[in-house]
């Protein structure tokens, strides 16, 4: 733990802000009193006036002056930062692109002994991938005729995995546009400045719609330093059945992580799929060095409440002398 410091010092500026208004303030103007009183009569009054004037208006100033200072201080964000060696930080982003395409419907899976869809059975297996993740920041994209960010990178990985399971056929359309998916996710990752960013990209189909060529955002993003893996999901190929409307082009999925620097896997059953996610993770889980954080414990509540009390004493005594 530091010293204290202030988010905002410039506010100590305002300090001198009630003198220069005294200086500047003109005086009100005095009526002359319609009695005229002896001399000495007078000078006894004036002299009694004054020590009461100056023990009744000593205290408000004091007041006053430690009101305005406590509230200047507050103003000015004083705060005491930390290091938090508690906090899971792997230095890794990770970005979740998943294929929502009407094909993710189709009951060709086993989950459990149970017929499920692609989809059931990823939202299974992705989002216990994304729960091991602790330490990461998670996010997730989903596309198919258009992308959308499901949840932003986050060290918040249960409310990452609780939006994949969300997450419904139709909510982005029904093609198959890869580029997208994969160009909104790096658009992400490269605002982000962790020593070790990944996108793991999930898809059942070939590269139906957009206008965004998935294998120019390869490119891009080994140019950015992020790795791009990917999993084809599916019975069958485009090589061996191209004619079929649900069938995976795992050529340029594998195409697509070759030029990101990452490796491709294929998955035609429930346990290839949970390989091929524990095969990436591996991957994935090299030494990167988390970037510092800093949590600071802010101090303005207490010059804050010591000015709600020299207002509130100000207050009070005002309305006592009514």
């Amino acid at each position: 733990m530091t010293g204290v410091e202030f988010a905002a010092p410039l506010f100590f500026a305002l300090l001198p802000a009630p003198l220069l208004l005294l200086a500047f303030a003109k005086p009100a103007p005095q009526s002359g009193g319609a009695l005229t009183l002896p001399a000495s009569i007078r000078d006894r009054l004036h002299a009694q006036s004054a020590r009461v004037s100056r023990a009744d208006m000593a205290w408000p100033l004091i007041a006053a002056s430690i009101a305005w200072i406590s509230l200047v201080l507050a103003l000015a964000g004083p705060r005491v930062a930390d290091a938090v060696a508690a906090l899971p930080a792997s230095g890794r982003d990770i970005m979740f692109v998943l294929d929502l395409s009407g094909s993710m419907t189709k009951q060709d899976f086993r989950l459990n002994g149970a017929l499920v869809s692609r989809l059931d059975l990823v939202k299974h297996v992705g989002s216990e991938l994304i729960r091991r993740r602790d330490g990461d920041r998670i996010g997730l994209v989903v596309f198919a005729e258009t992308a959308l960010v499901a949840s932003p990178l986050s060290f918040d990985i249960r409310a990452v995995a609780r939006a994949l399971d969300e997450m419904e056929i139709g909510l982005v359309g029904r093609s198959t546009a890869i580029g997208e998916g994969l160009g909104l996710a790096l658009k992400r990752l490269a605002e982000s400045t962790s020593p070790s960013r990944v996108v793991i990209l999930l898809s059942d189909g070939a590269n139906t719609a957009g206008s965004v060529d998935p294998v120019s955002v390869a490119a891009l993003a080994k140019s950015l330093g992020v790795r791009v893996y990917t999993i084809g999901l599916g019975v069958d190929d485009t090589t061996t059945n191209p004619n079929k409307y649900d069938a995976v082009d795992f050529d340029a999925l594998q195409n697509v992580a070759r030029i990101g620097g990452g490796s491709a896997f294929r998955a035609r059953t429930g346990d290839d799929l949970d390989a091929a996610a524990r095969a990436i993770e591996a991957l994935a889980a090299g030494d990167a060095p988390a970037p510092p954080t800093v949590i600071f414990h802010e101090l303005w509540i207490y010059p804050a409440t010591v000015a709600f009390a020299a207002c509130a004493a100000i207050a009070l005594a005002s309305r006592m002398r009514r």
